[in-house]
This record gives structure tokens, C-alpha cells and sequence, in this order.
């Protein structure tokens, strides 16, 4: 993978993981305005639903950030955890996105954040997944 494309990698990790540990961070709080939460948001299964995916979402930080950390020690080493931090990052929105189509629920402030979890690491797979296959 590029020097370029590195540098990119490193800021889409900093943004989506910090933003997912503050994510985590302001929903424990229950600091989300109520006229922000997705629909059905009170609804115990829902809540269930949502905190499922707490160990994956920070998964992700922790293998996003610990890759970063590995980038000038390791090379193959921080690829393998960024492959990792993205197919779950991809995952994660994959299946937020299904859930809220399944309920016909498109409030967008909910869609785009997990179709850029969904999309984003795309390119990046393919990028490290060709790197690792040349």
C-alpha cells in the first residue's frame, strides 16, 4: 500500500475509532437528545439490539489504533489488525443498515453514519488485501 494511501488509512482509523469510543461514551451517558435517537429507541429489544454491539464497536477502535501503533514497527503486523479493524468496521455498519431496512426505519441522521462504517473500508481491503496477495 502507498505512503498516500497510509496516511489516509490513519485518519479514517483516528476518526471512525475515537468517534466510535465517543459514541459508546455518550450513549452510556444517555447524552443523545431525545429527538436524535432512532425509532423505537426505548423499546427494551431495541436497546438490546443496539448494546450488542458494543464489543464489536470497540473492537474496532482497539484494532484500528493498535495497528496505527504498528505502523513503523511492524508493517505486516499493523496491516493484519487493520484488515481486521475494517472487515468489522464494514461489518458493524452492514448490520445496522440491514436492521433499519428490515424495519423500514430511513432517517438518514442513523443510515449515513453506518454506510460510511459499511463503505469506507472497502477500499482499504482491497488495497491491503492486494499488497498482501502481489
Amino acid at each position: 500500500m502507498s505512503r498516500i494511501d497510509l496516511k489516509l488509512l490513519k485518519g479514517f482509523f483516528l476518526v471512525t475509532d475515537i468517534g466510535m469510543i465517543c459514541y459508546w461514551t455518550i450513549t452510556y451517558l444517555k447524552l443523545i437528545p431525545a429527538e436524535y435517537l432512532f425509532k423505537d429507541y426505548m423499546n427494551p429489544l431495541v436497546v438490546t439490539w443496539n448494546w450488542s454491539f458494543l464489543p464489536l464497536d470497540l473492537f474496532i477502535p482497539f484494532t484500528g489504533l493498535t495497528s496505527i501503533y504498528f505502523m513503523k514497527e511492524s508493517k505486516a503486523l499493523s496491516e493484519r489488525l487493520a484488515i481486521v479493524s475494517l472487515a468489522l468496521t464494514s461489518a458493524s455498519g452492514l448490520q445496522a443498515v440491514s436492521f433499519w431496512f428490515i424495519q423500514s426505519d430511513f432517517d438518514m441522521s442513523w443510515w449515513i453514519p453506518n454506510l460510511y462504517l459499511l463503505l469506507y473500508p472497502i477500499y482499504f481491503l482491497f488495497k491491503l488485501l492486494k499488497t498482501n496477495l502481489d
